[in-house]
């Protein structure tokens, strides 16, 4: 008996440790076939790959600078829209809502994140972007107008599609995401804190930004980094919205491309070695900006449980 569990025990360690290490392998491989595929690219353009906007088949000379600034701003709008949406609704659903609703809310939510991205794209471009189109850029025109930075971010037609309506399409798929993770972190936080700080005599704001924020905050961002990851990977629904043009905007309301719609729209027309290697160094950017990412998020959280104890 005690030998079968011991092989049992034997058998599990090496089960896990190869699943482990197969991971390792696939993510080798992964780094591999960029590295690879990207060379000749690489070798062509050098730095200037990353620094240059131009991305012309014709003459073959390729850029990656209008792609990437083109993922960052969109991702860094559908953050600053969707983290404080996302926990502002968290917040409700475990500290104000009331028991009857909360169960369809948090289904709602959980639905939302479960719809697939290119049912987003398919909504985005024939009802969101002629809805920005007549309501909500003409005003971001009117209003922003006369100031003079503001001006230029928001100047121009209004598209209707552009490099704002895919921020905001972004921001709707992730806030599923920071929701729910972050709803999940505020049930964890022991009942005993926020039943000591409303007998000291706080209000519900007190008890939430001095026990409930503190106390989850490794796990909210967690979830906000993960949030950020998928809106930095995001294809379908950016390629239906964002307009696909290679040219780097001064305004938001200008239509735009990113990585990830560059190689979904362009992969399957390349025709030459360079055209196709120029993609798959996108491919490698899009890698290597998302490593450091999470990097940088891993180090973050590092930081805040070393700060906790």
């Amino acid at each position: 008996m005690l030998s079968r569990l011991r092989l049992t025990n034997a058998s599990f360690r090496t089960l896990t440790l190869a699943a482990a290490i197969l991971v390792l392998v696939i993510l080798g491989g992964v780094i591999v076939a960029l590295i690879e595929g990207s060379l000749p690219a690489l070798r062509q353009f050098g730095f200037s790959f990353v620094v240059t906007e131009s991305w012309n088949p014709v003459t073959e000379k390729f850029g990656a600078l209008a792609p990437i600034y083109g993922t960052l701003v969109t991702s860094a709008i559908a953050m600053l829209i969707a983290v404080p949406f996302g926990l502002l609704i968290a917040v409700f659903l475990t500290e104000l809502c009331p028991m009857w609703l909360r169960r369809p809310v948090g289904i709602a939510i959980e639905l939302l994140a479960g719809i697939p991205s290119i049912i987003y794209g398919i909504w985005g471009l024939f009802v969101f972007a002629p809805f920005l189109q007549h309501t909500l850029q003409p005003f971001l025109i009117d209003l922003f107008g006369p100031i003079p930075v503001l001006s230029t971010l928001f100047a121009g037609p209004p598209y209707g599609i552009g490099i704002l309506t895919a921020g905001l399409i972004l921001a709707i798929m992730v806030l599923p995401f920071i929701t729910s993770i972050s709803r999940d972190v505020f049930e964890a936080v022991p009942p005993v804190l926020k039943e000591a700080a409303y007998g000291l005599g706080c209000t519900t704001w007190e008890v939430v930004r001095h026990v409930v924020i503190p106390f989850a905050r490794v796990g909210v961002t967690g979830g906000v980094m993960l949030g950020l990851g998928r809106a930095l990977g995001e294809t379908m629904a950016v390629t239906f919205v964002i307009g696909n043009a290679h040219r780097i905007s001064g305004s938001l309301l200008a239509p735009g491309t990113t990585i990830s719609a560059s190689i979904a729209n362009e992969f399957t027309e390349a025709l030459g070695d360079l055209y196709t290697s120029s993609l798959v160094a996108l491919g490698l950017i899009l890698f290597v900006i998302t490593f450091i990412v999470l990097a940088i998020a891993r180090y973050m959280l590092m930081r805040i449980e070393r700060r906790i104890g």
